[in-house]
């Protein structure tokens, strides 16, 4: 059976090309993406076809500027074609995210000659990247980082191990923290590192709870050699490269999170519609209709609470805040809005018959990729109460 009972949300948008990229991306969701869905997720298949035909029809660069192949959209727009896209299949809308995520170093920080160079086969050439901060000993403490780059002439060589990679040994392209200088964060640059470049492996992806489509992988770099043309940025800059991606990449991750929270959300209703008990609909039941309000009230906050801070983002404010907020929100909206559709299902929610199981097990990693909530809690405390305050605590 087809993953979601269909409802498209009713969004406001600020163009008419805005609306014609939603239309294209629900498009492709409903032909493409979701009748395939709950095939290969239980099959572990990678949809890398999917992501040529988005690369295709301009949906991989959206956000990014046009001279290079990007669409040169608000981030207002671009989240909400990720959320359309995560409603048909997390695996495909996260990755996109992560896509996304993986070009911002090149796109923000890069030098022309890099950007003309590399960037249009990155947004709209077919390629698919991955985004190498995390390490097995430092996740949340990202700037303790130990795979290092050491200055060999021309050339960087880069030894050690990321860990938790999105795409990882599948990537076209890594965007790679490396330490090139002293311990903590000042010490980290940042280097785009081709998929195919001698030394680099990707170990076998992890066995998940959810998204298993989506190969997840530490990635080995054995003495990989990298021109210093493909240093990002200044040395040293890497880590605050990496922040400046994270507050971008969480608006992806709250906006997926929106768009599993909307499909369990769909599912529920329309079998809360159909399924007959002592003689009329379950949804006629208060305690169940009580339930789906909740459930739409939440998703609907999520979503205002995401745009939001894209808005901040997309008129040149700060938004890091409100990036923590939204990804704190949405991804707790959407482990809670799935639990609550395999209520309402009962036994069947419980079963593989209906897609509400994997999206809650999916939802699960939304609370911890990317900062965890934990993490976010600690970046709102901070911009409210201080640094002080953040680190007594």
């Amino acid at each position: 059976m087809p993953d979601r009972a269909q409802q498209p949300v009713d969004r406001q948008l600020p163009t008419d090309e805005a609306r014609d990229l939603i239309s294209l991306a629900r498009d492709i969701a409903q032909r493409e993406i979701a009748p395939r869905a709950a095939e290969e997720e239980d099959a572990g298949i990678f949809p890398r076809e999917v992501f040529t035909l988005l690369s295709r029809s301009g949906l991989l660069g959206l956000p990014y500027d046009s001279e290079y192949g990007g669409g040169e959209q608000p981030y207002e727009v671009y989240l909400q074609v990720l959320e359309e896209l995560a409603a048909a299949r997390l695996t495909v809308g996260l990755g996109v995210s992560v896509h996304s995520l993986s070009c911002h170093a090149l796109a923000n920080y890069g030098t022309k000659q890099q950007q003309v160079e590399h960037l249009p086969a990155m947004l709209g050439g077919g390629l698919l990247g991955a985004y190498c901060l995390s390490e097995p000993a430092s996740g949340s403490d990202a700037a303790s980082l130990r795979t290092k780059a050491v200055r060999d002439g021309e050339d960087w060589v880069i030894d050690g191990t990321k860990a938790w990679i999105t795409h990882g040994g599948i990537a076209d392209f890594y965007t790679v923290m490396a330490r090139t200088g002293a311990d903590g964060a000042r010490g980290i640059s940042a280097f785009l590192v081709p998929g195919d470049a001698a030394g680099l492996s990707g170990a076998v992806p992890e066995k998940k709870m959810g998204m298993k489509g989506s190969p997840t992988a530490q990635v080995h770099f054995d003495g990989v050699r990298v021109p210093d043309e493909r240093r990002i940025g200044e040395e040293g800059q890497g880590f605050a490269i990496a922040l400046s991606a994270l507050d971008s990449g969480r608006l992806g991750i709250a906006a997926c999170a929106i768009g599993l929270a909307q499909a369990a959300l769909d599912e529920a209703v329309a079998y809360a519609s159909g399924r007959q008990q002592f003689g009329r609909p379950i949804s006629d039941f208060q305690g169940l209709r009580f339930m789906l309000a909740d459930m739409a009230t939440q998703i609907e906050a999520g979503r205002a609470l995401y745009l939001a801070a894209a808005r901040l983002r997309d008129a040149g404010r700060p938004f890091a805040k409100q990036a923590a907020m939204a990804k704190l929100h949405c991804t707790d909206t959407a482990m809670k809005a799935t639990i609550d559709a395999v209520q309402i299902l009962g036994g069947y929610g419980y079963t593989a018959d209906f897609p509400v199981e994997r999206y809650m097990r999916e939802a699960k990693v939304l609370q911890i990729v990317e900062g965890t909530n934990q993490i976010q809690r600690m970046v709102i405390a901070r911009h409210l109460a201080g640094p002080e305050a953040h680190r007594t605590g």
